[in-house]
């Protein structure tokens, strides 16, 4: 399946984004890259702890920095791990952060280069969201 220059241009985002990652634990640099409803691109990087349970996720900081300009819905979503030499995909609290402001159908392209990135929307990564699918079912 082609994948829109679009989603290309904002998962390189990602990966710029992933250049300011402070990931002194893992060693593994991620960057995140959200396109809101009016265009905009928000950008985040890993920010790890020794306490790593108060590190934070690339997509939560870029969601968070978009949140917090005034934005509040999502059309797509990039991540990049350019170190990690294999596609990673969101984590399940990120997922879950995600569709607080994203529907389902929301494409998430995810890699750690060009030649590997993964298209699947949101709801495929995070199905039976009770926010969107199971609401409108009632």
């Amino acid at each position: 399946m082609p994948i829109s220059d679009e989603l290309m241009g904002l998962f390189r985002a990602a990966v710029e984004a992933a250049g300011a990652s402070y990931s002194p634990y893992s060693h593994v640099p991620v960057g995140a890259a959200i396109l809101t409803a009016d265009g905009m691109v928000y950008t985040g990087t890993n920010v790890e702890n020794r306490s790593f349970g108060l590190t934070n996720c690339a997509e939560r900081t870029a969601v968070f920095k978009a949140v917090s300009e005034g934005k509040r819905s999502f059309v797509a979503v990039a991540i990049a791990a350019p170190k990690a030499g294999y596609p990673v995909g969101p984590c399940g609290a990120c997922r879950q952060v995600l569709t607080e402001f994203a529907g389902g159908d929301v494409p998430v392209i995810f890699g750690s280069c060009e030649a590997d990135v993964v298209v699947r929307t949101l709801g495929e990564l995070y199905p039976c969201d009770s926010l969107h699918e199971l609401a409108s079912e009632s």
